[in-house]
């Protein structure tokens, strides 16, 4: 089982093009842990914004009555992706990992699979 300082270094190191990683509290919209961003990518003020991103997604499945659970959302940049994925396990309910690659050096297909992976692991 992976804590969250060390899911967020698999993150960073692990896929290709990753420019920011936090683990996220979609309750209370804080950021457990975050690494990388910059002046550029404050991962404290997106890991706040996805929060509503989340909520809103939950919300509208609910008024469809959709039982499925959510995987992931991806958001497409002009020059990057952002991927938040819902931590599922016994001890992450409430969680996701929200993750910021360069969208010309990552491979989208990897990242979702490797952010699955991490996402298993994490123990919090």
């Amino acid at each position: 089982m992976a804590t969250v300082e060390v899911a967020l270094k698999e993150m960073m190191a692990g896929i290709e093009g990753a420019l920011g990683a936090a683990v996220v509290d979609y309750t209370s919209g804080m950021a457990l842990g975050t690494l990388g961003g910059g002046k550029d990518l404050d991962l404290t003020v997106a890991a706040a914004g996805n929060t509503d991103v989340i909520r809103a997604k939950v919300r509208t499945m609910d008024l469809l009555g959709l039982k499925s659970q959510i995987e992931d959302i991806l958001i497409t940049l002009g020059g990057q992706y952002h991927l938040i994925r819902l931590v599922t396990g016994r001890n992450g309910n409430g969680l996701f990992l929200y993750l910021v690659m360069d969208k010309d050096r990552s491979n989208l297909a990897m990242a979702r699979h490797q952010l699955k992976r991490i996402e298993e692991q994490l123990e919090v």
